[in-house]
């Protein structure tokens, strides 16, 4: 199976890398710095359950060069999502399945208007990896997992086609029929995760030790569930319990993957999470306060700017 992983970020990175370590026809689409160091020293992964490695891989800017794929693995930052979709056009025949894993619980939609949605298939990372320099992913929480399935809730042949492809790398994947609600408990779940970290600074272990920012985490996933139970999607409070449970059981070093976007100075995707519990819950009639508190902090540095010391 040919497959090219666009967006060469932590979870680009780590996701493409085991897939090409596992001799997949892996090709990388990305740009600048992390391009022309995927072409000079290959792309390395940090990983203490796959181990630390560095191979050689195929990385280009110019979809055109690859041609037609059968998988494209969708991995960019959310404000990027319409320009890169209309970048991959090249990638695409009649049978070409592109899988979205990013934050937000939109992107699909935004693909599909691009390039058809008869393409699309609905997903969710669970990694908690960061770019450490270009070209080199570096995993925070082990291990990482895929879920993934039909946007419609239909199983379908390609995505056991894609179940078989996936157990041949080194991470756990499911295939399900619920992908949409599950893409909503993720969100719920990051919204607070990168909220809340990079709001205050801190990685998850302060972050719990303290009862105050530890019902601010709590409250914003519980703001994000009762919008999504807004818009129609059932989110019982078990789930929520879960993912919190989830939370609290991180590396105490963990970061959401905003912060480390802001300590890098790069624009961060508060829009598409924060501010995008805050939309809905404006549109619908639910109340989300802490939320647009965590959007607020971050807007004035959303575009990049350097936070200071």
């Amino acid at each position: 199976m040919r497959i090219a992983v666009v967006g060469v970020g932590g979870t680009g990175g780590y996701f493409g890398g085991l897939l090409a370590r596992a001799c997949e026809d892996v090709t990388f689409v990305a740009r600048g710095a992390t391009l022309a160091a995927l072409r000079a020293d290959g792309l390395t992964v940090k990983s203490k359950v796959e181990g630390e490695f560095t191979l050689p891989v195929s990385a280009t800017d110019d979809p055109a060069a690859v041609g037609p794929v059968d998988l494209v693995l969708f991995c960019v930052k959310t404000y990027d999502t319409a320009t890169a979709a209309e970048h991959i056009r090249p990638l695409i025949d009649d049978d070409t399945v592109i899988l979205s894993v990013q934050n937000g619980v939109d992107n699909e939609e935004r693909i599909a208007e691009a390039v058809g949605a008869e393409h699309v298939v609905g997903g969710i990372a669970g990694v908690s990896a960061h770019i450490e320099a270009p070209g080199v992913v570096a995993v925070d929480q082990e291990p990482g997992w895929l879920r993934f399935g039909e946007l419609s809730g239909e199983p379908s042949e390609r995505t056991e086609r894609l179940l078989r492809l996936f157990e041949r790398a080194p991470f756990a994947a499911t295939s399900h029929t619920d992908i949409r609600v599950q893409m909503w408990e993720k969100f719920v779940f990051i919204c607070a995760l990168s909220g809340v970290t990079t709001m205050t600074r801190l990685p998850v272990g302060p972050i719990f030790a303290s009862l105050a920012s530890t019902q601010l985490f709590r409250g914003v996933m519980e703001e994000a569930a009762a919008v999504a139970r807004a818009l129609g999607v059932p989110m019982p409070d078990e789930r929520v319990d879960h993912w919190f449970r989830l939370a609290t059981g991180l590396n105490p070093a963990v970061y959401g993957s905003m912060y480390h976007d802001l300590a890098a100075g790069r624009r961060l995707e508060v829009a598409s999470l924060n501010g995008a519990v805050v939309r809905f819950g404006q549109a619908h009639g639910a109340s989300t306060p802490l939320n647009f508190a965590v959007f607020a902090a971050l807007e004035p540095v959303a575009d990049g700017a350097s936070p200071r010391p």
